[in-house]
């Protein structure tokens, strides 16, 4: 048995030594870990800012899994053993230190996320801006995402000797195989290209509200492949990314938020107009969903039974607020004629001749 040090006058056999050199650089990185953990923890408090809050919260344990295999890669050199045992135990570092880089760098990228999203917020107003961005963000950090994982499958596989001759023997049949996947990835592929277009174009965006398939919902999430709609009942309507494409569908905020509302009332020929166009501008201009834009009374169209159509047209600032201004004010016009004018709600007129002619 070999032996390279003494302890206490007794000799320390090689394959503890390696250990303790093991075991000491674990330590290490943990140390330098917690260091660098409480560095950022001061920062935070004298520097209240989203990057360092989110770097915290995402890189905390992939670094500190990071940093003491970085210190027991190291360690190796200082380490005495075998080839048999030296080759194995660092391609499971090298490996261990590749996927763990990898998580790292996707970690990044959800703390400029976390970034962006904070200085893109949705919940203004007019965030016409803030959806195009986000948009262009999400779909971007998924491809990315998706880039770091292959690569990193890649180099992972190609590290190994066995997977290179795989690599080759395949190689050689590319062009039959290339057709074959061809084939098999066409709708994947289009399903990307039109990720790629959706994202840059932009017939669609994060919280857009669209009438898609007779729903009304808004745009949750975007996708390399679908395209998830919450529908206004709380139900997902999952859509294909080509749908938006090849078929048309309503956008109600691709170039502002704001929408026109309108309500119909039909009415006995005998209402007044006036009164009404008086009574909708009073409602209007006590309401708060009203964003003084447009207020118009209008007779519509005149039925054949007997009835009038009366177009009560409004705007507000989004869909939301439209729809809730078109209840109250219709809920609030009916009421207002049953008081006024109750004589002028729909009729039924019906004509009696006399059958009977006088003898």
């Amino acid at each position: 048995m070999q032996y390279l040090d003494n302890i206490f006058g007794y000799p320390i056999p090689l394959f503890l030594k390696n250990i303790i050199i093991g075991i000491v650089a674990l330590i290490i990185g943990a140390f330098v870990k917690f260091i660098i953990h409480k560095l950022f923890l001061l920062l935070s408090r004298w520097w209240s800012s989203i990057i360092i809050k989110s770097t915290i919260k995402h890189l905390r344990n992939p670094i500190g899994l990071f940093i003491p295999l970085l210190f027991l890669n190291f360690s190796l050199s200082l380490m005495v053993m075998s080839a048999d045992w030296r080759l194995p135990l660092t391609k499971t570092l090298e490996i261990a230190l590749t996927v763990t880089f990898a998580l790292i760098l996707i970690r990044v990228i959800n703390v400029l996320e976390d970034y962006f999203f904070l200085k893109y917020d949705l919940n203004k107003e007019n965030n016409l801006k803030e959806r195009k961005i986000r948009t262009q963000l999400q779909f971007v950090r998924k491809v990315i995402v998706s880039l770091i994982v292959l690569v990193t499958a890649a180099i992972v596989l190609l590290s190994f000797e066995s997977m290179r001759k795989i690599g080759a023997g395949l190689l050689t049949g590319v062009g039959i195989g290339g057709i074959i996947i061809g084939f098999a990835a066409q709708k994947s592929l289009g399903n990307l290209l039109a990720g790629f277009q959706i994202a840059f174009t932009q017939p669609i965006r994060i919280d857009d509200v669209i009438i898609v398939e007779g729903e009304w919902g808004k745009v949750e999430e975007i996708t390399l492949t679908y395209v998830v709609v919450n529908i206004w009942d709380q139900r997902r309507l999952i859509l294909p990314i080509t749908y938006f494409i090849e078929k048309p569908f309503q956008n109600w905020t691709r170039v502002s938020a704001d929408l026109l509302g309108t309500v119909f009332l039909y009415m006995d020929y005998s209402i007044p107009i006036e009164p009404l166009r008086q009574e909708l501008t009073r409602l209007l201009t006590n309401n708060p969903l009203w964003d003084k834009r447009v207020n118009v009374v209008q007779v519509t169209d005149t039925n054949k039974d007997g009835s009038i159509e009366i177009r009560f047209l409004m705007s507000a600032s989004n869909s939301s607020r439209a729809f809730d201004l078109r209840c109250n004010v219709r809920e609030a016009m009916i009421t207002f004629i049953q008081n006024n004018y109750p004589e002028s709600l729909p009729k039924k007129r019906l004509e009696f001749k006399d059958k009977f002619e006088s003898i």
